[in-house]
Protein backbone atom coordinates (compact mmCIF):
# COMPACT_ATOMS: atom_id res chain seq x y z
CA UNK A 1 0.00 0.00 0.00
CA UNK A 2 1.56 3.37 -0.85
CA UNK A 3 2.33 5.78 1.89
CA UNK A 4 1.33 8.79 -0.60
CA UNK A 5 -1.75 9.45 1.52
CA UNK A 6 0.34 10.15 4.71
CA UNK A 7 2.68 12.71 2.62
CA UNK A 8 1.83 16.66 3.45
CA UNK A 9 0.44 18.63 -0.06
CA UNK A 10 4.04 20.39 0.29
CA UNK A 11 5.98 17.17 0.25
CA UNK A 12 3.85 16.04 -2.71
CA UNK A 13 4.31 19.03 -4.78
CA UNK A 14 8.42 19.11 -3.97
CA UNK A 15 9.21 15.51 -4.78
CA UNK A 16 6.64 14.92 -7.84
CA UNK A 17 8.39 17.60 -10.40
CA UNK A 18 9.47 17.53 -13.83
CA UNK A 19 12.65 15.34 -14.94
CA UNK A 20 15.67 18.60 -15.50
CA UNK A 21 18.70 18.64 -16.38
CA UNK A 22 22.25 18.71 -13.62
CA UNK A 23 23.68 21.06 -16.23
CA UNK A 24 23.51 25.17 -14.49
CA UNK A 25 23.61 23.16 -10.93
CA UNK A 26 26.00 23.20 -8.23
CA UNK A 27 27.90 20.59 -7.18
CA UNK A 28 26.32 19.02 -3.55
CA UNK A 29 29.98 20.50 -2.20
CA UNK A 30 29.33 24.00 -3.17
CA UNK A 31 25.99 24.57 -2.03
CA UNK A 32 26.82 22.92 1.39
CA UNK A 33 29.11 25.62 1.29
CA UNK A 34 27.13 28.33 -0.52
CA UNK A 35 24.47 27.64 2.91
CA UNK A 36 22.12 25.57 0.91
CA UNK A 37 20.05 22.28 1.92
CA UNK A 38 20.60 19.31 0.41
CA UNK A 39 17.41 17.62 1.37
CA UNK A 40 15.64 20.51 -0.81
CA UNK A 41 17.71 18.69 -3.84
CA UNK A 42 20.10 20.02 -6.69
CA UNK A 43 20.97 23.83 -6.23
CA UNK A 44 20.80 26.26 -9.39
CA UNK A 45 24.05 27.89 -10.06
CA UNK A 46 22.38 31.33 -10.50
CA UNK A 47 20.23 31.35 -7.73
CA UNK A 48 20.00 35.12 -6.61
CA UNK A 49 22.73 36.23 -3.87
CA UNK A 50 21.18 39.56 -2.03
CA UNK A 51 23.67 41.65 -0.53
CA UNK A 52 23.69 43.38 2.56
CA UNK A 53 24.52 46.86 1.42
CA UNK A 54 22.64 49.56 3.03
CA UNK A 55 21.63 47.03 5.52
CA UNK A 56 21.58 45.53 9.22
CA UNK A 57 21.75 42.00 8.80
CA UNK A 58 22.73 39.00 10.86
CA UNK A 59 22.02 36.09 13.30
CA UNK A 60 19.39 36.75 16.55
CA UNK A 61 18.72 34.99 19.43
CA UNK A 62 15.00 35.22 20.25
CA UNK A 63 13.77 35.37 23.75
CA UNK A 64 11.52 32.65 24.51
CA UNK A 65 9.62 31.64 27.83
CA UNK A 66 11.25 28.41 27.82
CA UNK A 67 15.03 29.87 26.55
CA UNK A 68 16.14 31.65 23.27
CA UNK A 69 15.33 30.53 19.40
CA UNK A 70 18.05 31.46 16.68
CA UNK A 71 17.44 33.46 13.80
CA UNK A 72 18.19 35.80 10.92
CA UNK A 73 17.25 39.25 10.47
CA UNK A 74 17.77 41.83 7.91
CA UNK A 75 16.45 45.36 7.96
CA UNK A 76 17.44 48.98 6.69
CA UNK A 77 20.77 50.42 8.34
CA UNK A 78 19.59 53.79 10.02
CA UNK A 79 16.01 53.35 10.15
CA UNK A 80 13.61 54.27 12.76
CA UNK A 81 10.98 52.41 13.19
CA UNK A 82 10.98 49.68 9.89
CA UNK A 83 7.68 47.72 9.70
CA UNK A 84 8.12 43.97 10.80
CA UNK A 85 7.74 40.90 8.35
CA UNK A 86 7.96 38.30 9.60
CA UNK A 87 9.53 35.43 7.04
CA UNK A 88 8.34 31.78 7.61
CA UNK A 89 10.81 28.92 6.20
CA UNK A 90 10.28 25.75 4.21
CA UNK A 91 11.00 22.48 5.93
CA UNK A 92 14.17 22.47 5.10
CA UNK A 93 14.93 25.26 7.81
CA UNK A 94 17.02 28.20 7.63
CA UNK A 95 19.11 28.03 5.23
CA UNK A 96 20.30 30.89 2.25
CA UNK A 97 17.34 30.84 0.46
CA UNK A 98 15.37 32.31 3.36
CA UNK A 99 18.02 34.18 4.26
CA UNK A 100 18.46 36.17 0.79
CA UNK A 101 14.48 36.76 0.70
CA UNK A 102 14.80 37.85 4.28
CA UNK A 103 17.28 40.91 2.87
CA UNK A 104 15.38 41.38 -0.27
CA UNK A 105 12.66 42.42 1.88
CA UNK A 106 14.84 44.53 4.12
CA UNK A 107 15.57 46.27 0.86
CA UNK A 108 12.31 47.23 0.16
CA UNK A 109 12.56 48.91 4.27
CA UNK A 110 11.29 45.89 6.52
CA UNK A 111 12.58 44.69 9.49
CA UNK A 112 12.17 41.08 8.08
CA UNK A 113 13.11 38.51 10.63
CA UNK A 114 12.88 34.79 10.00
CA UNK A 115 13.08 32.38 13.20
CA UNK A 116 14.43 28.91 13.64
CA UNK A 117 10.93 27.44 15.06
CA UNK A 118 12.41 23.89 15.12
CA UNK A 119 15.44 24.32 16.66
CA UNK A 120 14.59 22.21 19.89
CA UNK A 121 14.49 19.08 17.49
CA UNK A 122 18.03 19.75 18.56
CA UNK A 123 19.33 18.89 14.97
CA UNK A 124 20.49 21.07 12.30
CA UNK A 125 17.69 20.80 9.30
CA UNK A 126 20.12 22.18 6.94
CA UNK A 127 22.47 19.36 7.27
CA UNK A 128 19.61 16.45 6.68
CA UNK A 129 20.21 15.08 3.25
CA UNK A 130 17.02 13.26 2.56
CA UNK A 131 13.38 14.15 3.29
CA UNK A 132 12.37 11.45 4.74
CA UNK A 133 14.61 12.08 7.46
CA UNK A 134 12.57 15.60 7.88
CA UNK A 135 9.41 14.99 7.66
CA UNK A 136 8.73 13.44 11.68
CA UNK A 137 10.78 16.64 12.61
CA UNK A 138 8.92 19.21 11.05
CA UNK A 139 5.59 17.25 11.12
CA UNK A 140 5.92 17.40 14.37
CA UNK A 141 5.75 21.21 15.77
CA UNK A 142 2.62 21.58 17.08
CA UNK A 143 0.73 24.57 15.89
CA UNK A 144 0.32 25.97 19.00
CA UNK A 145 3.66 26.32 19.74
CA UNK A 146 4.72 27.77 16.05
CA UNK A 147 1.88 30.59 16.59
CA UNK A 148 3.36 31.26 19.68
CA UNK A 149 7.05 31.62 18.50
CA UNK A 150 5.98 33.95 15.93
CA UNK A 151 4.28 36.44 18.33
CA UNK A 152 8.07 36.02 20.32
CA UNK A 153 9.47 36.98 17.32
CA UNK A 154 7.66 40.07 16.76
CA UNK A 155 8.21 41.35 20.18
CA UNK A 156 11.64 40.31 19.83
CA UNK A 157 11.52 43.01 16.68
CA UNK A 158 9.44 45.24 18.35
CA UNK A 159 11.98 45.41 20.98
CA UNK A 160 15.01 45.89 18.47
CA UNK A 161 12.98 49.17 17.15
CA UNK A 162 10.65 47.82 14.82
CA UNK A 163 7.41 48.98 14.32
CA UNK A 164 5.29 46.29 15.42
CA UNK A 165 2.05 48.04 14.39
CA UNK A 166 3.15 47.44 10.37
CA UNK A 167 2.98 43.87 10.79
CA UNK A 168 3.61 41.83 8.05
CA UNK A 169 3.99 37.62 7.20
CA UNK A 170 5.51 36.00 4.27
CA UNK A 171 5.92 32.58 3.77
CA UNK A 172 6.54 29.59 1.34
CA UNK A 173 5.73 25.78 1.02
CA UNK A 174 5.24 24.98 4.97
CA UNK A 175 6.00 28.40 5.53
CA UNK A 176 2.77 29.51 3.78
CA UNK A 177 0.76 27.03 5.44
CA UNK A 178 2.04 28.98 8.30
CA UNK A 179 1.07 32.55 6.97
CA UNK A 180 -2.72 31.11 6.74
CA UNK A 181 -2.58 30.18 10.32
CA UNK A 182 -0.96 33.31 11.96
CA UNK A 183 -3.34 35.33 10.00
CA UNK A 184 -6.41 33.11 11.81
CA UNK A 185 -4.50 33.34 14.92
CA UNK A 186 -2.81 37.06 15.12
CA UNK A 187 -5.13 40.33 15.73
CA UNK A 188 -1.96 42.19 15.09
CA UNK A 189 -1.26 41.18 11.97
CA UNK A 190 -1.89 43.79 8.61
CA UNK A 191 -1.40 41.16 5.77
CA UNK A 192 0.03 38.21 4.44
CA UNK A 193 1.32 36.62 1.55
CA UNK A 194 0.95 33.09 1.29
CA UNK A 195 3.48 30.88 -1.78
CA UNK A 196 1.98 27.95 -2.24
CA UNK A 197 1.01 27.29 1.18
CA UNK A 198 -0.43 23.71 1.86
CA UNK A 199 -4.77 24.67 2.61
CA UNK A 200 -5.80 21.10 3.55
CA UNK A 201 -3.59 18.79 5.99
CA UNK A 202 -3.15 15.03 6.93
CA UNK A 203 -5.05 14.14 10.59
CA UNK A 204 -2.21 15.49 12.92
CA UNK A 205 -2.69 15.25 16.53
CA UNK A 206 -0.60 18.71 16.83
CA UNK A 207 -2.49 20.45 14.25
CA UNK A 208 -6.22 21.50 15.20
CA UNK A 209 -6.94 23.02 11.76
CA UNK A 210 -5.83 23.42 8.57
CA UNK A 211 -6.20 26.68 6.68
CA UNK A 212 -9.37 25.29 4.77
CA UNK A 213 -10.90 24.41 8.25
CA UNK A 214 -9.96 28.08 9.30
CA UNK A 215 -11.72 30.27 6.52
CA UNK A 216 -14.08 31.63 8.95
CA UNK A 217 -11.23 32.72 11.53
CA UNK A 218 -9.05 34.78 9.36
CA UNK A 219 -8.23 38.11 11.24
CA UNK A 220 -6.31 39.83 8.31
CA UNK A 221 -6.29 40.01 5.08
CA UNK A 222 -3.98 37.39 2.93
CA UNK A 223 -2.99 37.17 -0.51
CA UNK A 224 -2.35 33.65 -1.97
CA UNK A 225 0.03 33.10 -4.71
CA UNK A 226 -0.48 29.08 -5.85
CA UNK A 227 1.63 27.04 -9.34
CA UNK A 228 -1.36 25.67 -11.37
CA UNK A 229 0.51 22.64 -12.20
CA UNK A 230 1.06 22.13 -8.35
CA UNK A 231 1.13 18.31 -7.82
CA UNK A 232 0.38 18.57 -3.96
CA UNK A 233 -2.10 21.70 -4.04
CA UNK A 234 -4.56 21.02 -6.83
CA UNK A 235 -6.40 24.26 -8.24
CA UNK A 236 -9.52 22.42 -7.45
CA UNK A 237 -8.26 22.91 -3.47
CA UNK A 238 -7.33 26.61 -3.91
CA UNK A 239 -10.62 26.86 -5.40
CA UNK A 240 -12.62 25.63 -2.72
CA UNK A 241 -10.63 27.40 -0.29
CA UNK A 242 -10.95 30.92 -2.17
CA UNK A 243 -14.99 30.33 -1.90
CA UNK A 244 -15.18 29.08 1.74
CA UNK A 245 -13.35 32.89 2.77
CA UNK A 246 -15.69 34.39 0.38
CA UNK A 247 -18.68 32.80 2.05
CA UNK A 248 -17.06 33.85 5.27
CA UNK A 249 -16.38 37.37 4.43
CA UNK A 250 -12.82 37.34 4.71
CA UNK A 251 -10.33 39.71 2.57
CA UNK A 252 -8.30 37.32 0.45
CA UNK A 253 -7.17 37.26 -3.34
CA UNK A 254 -5.51 34.53 -5.10
CA UNK A 255 -3.28 34.44 -8.04
CA UNK A 256 -2.85 30.96 -9.87
CA UNK A 257 0.47 30.68 -12.25
CA UNK A 258 -0.13 28.95 -15.75
CA UNK A 259 2.32 26.11 -15.62
CA UNK A 260 3.73 26.57 -12.35
CA UNK A 261 4.99 24.27 -10.48
CA UNK A 262 5.18 24.18 -6.44
CA UNK A 263 8.09 26.04 -5.25
CA UNK A 264 7.92 28.22 -8.43
CA UNK A 265 9.58 31.51 -6.28
CA UNK A 266 12.62 28.77 -5.04
CA UNK A 267 15.22 30.30 -7.34
CA UNK A 268 17.76 27.98 -6.00
CA UNK A 269 15.71 24.51 -7.39
CA UNK A 270 14.50 23.01 -10.51
CA UNK A 271 11.14 24.25 -10.32
CA UNK A 272 11.97 28.21 -10.11
CA UNK A 273 9.80 29.87 -12.72
CA UNK A 274 11.35 33.45 -13.42
CA UNK A 275 8.27 35.01 -14.24
CA UNK A 276 5.90 33.85 -12.45
CA UNK A 277 8.32 34.08 -9.33
CA UNK A 278 8.80 37.84 -10.54
CA UNK A 279 5.53 38.79 -11.05
CA UNK A 280 4.37 36.86 -7.28
CA UNK A 281 6.59 39.27 -5.53
CA UNK A 282 5.67 42.18 -7.56
CA UNK A 283 2.13 41.27 -6.20
CA UNK A 284 3.52 40.55 -2.59
CA UNK A 285 5.00 44.30 -2.69
CA UNK A 286 1.20 45.66 -3.70
CA UNK A 287 0.00 43.62 -1.59
CA UNK A 288 1.70 44.99 1.51
CA UNK A 289 1.83 48.32 0.63
CA UNK A 290 -2.59 48.28 0.19
CA UNK A 291 -2.77 46.88 4.09
CA UNK A 292 -0.17 49.15 5.43
CA UNK A 293 2.57 47.01 5.87
CA UNK A 294 5.41 48.37 3.23
CA UNK A 295 4.90 52.28 2.69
Amino acid sequence: MSAEPQLTSDVIGLTKVAPFSRRGFMTASAAVTAGYTLAAGPVRADAIKTDTGGLTAGDAMIKLADGEMPGYFARPAGVSNPPVVLVAMEIFGLHEYIKDVTRRLAKLGAFAVAPDYYFRKGVDLTKITEIPQLMPIVNSKPDAELLSDLDSTVAWAKSQGGDASKLGIIGFCRGGRTVWEYAAHSSALKAGAAFYGSLVDPPNPVWPKSPTQLAGEMKAPVLGLYGEADTGIPVATVEAFKAALAENKKTAEFKIYPGAPHGFHADYRPSYRSEAAADAWSQMQAWFRKYGVLS
